[in-house]
């Protein structure tokens, strides 16, 4: 069912806002029950790849945040392209590891796909080649 751009930019902005106040059950009520979401990375990335169901999205969080230094990320918004229920994020993020203590800055693009209200698609792009350097520094 298509999906109009108001609905997603809504849907987007919330997911934008639960992400910032790092709120995995609050990000994981805005999917349907079945997703397509996929987050390239390696066997170092222990939350990377892909999840099909509404109840793997918040372990996706709970999994990745311990992993950095608590108060030293910061994460740009830069745009949000929003087309039906195609939207577009862009942004620029910076985490240091910590069990390296090194920080690194990678662009991100999210493309998230909304219908009936809610995500059924969430593909990250970003420079997973500097996120696994970062957790393999030694």
């Amino acid at each position: 069912m298509a999906t109009d751009t108001r609905t997603s930019r809504t849907v987007a902005e919330k997911f934008v806002q639960r992400l910032g106040a790092q709120d995995p059950a609050g990000i994981q009520e805005l999917f349907a029950e079945e997703i397509d979401w996929f987050v390239p990375g390696s066997d170092t990335l222990s939350w990377t790849g892909r999840r099909t169901r509404k109840d793997e999205v918040a372990e996706y969080f709970t999994t990745m945040w311990p992993h950095f230094v608590p108060g030293a990320s910061e994460v740009g918004l830069d745009r949000v392209i929003v087309d039906g229920g195609d939207v577009m994020l862009l942004a620029v993020w910076t985490h240091t590891v910590a069990a390296t203590g090194k920080a690194f800055t990678t662009p991100a693009a999210l493309h998230l796909k909304v219908e009936d209200a809610r995500i059924v698609h969430m593909h990250l792009y970003e420079d997973t080649l500097t996120v696994d350097e970062a957790f393999t520094a030694g």
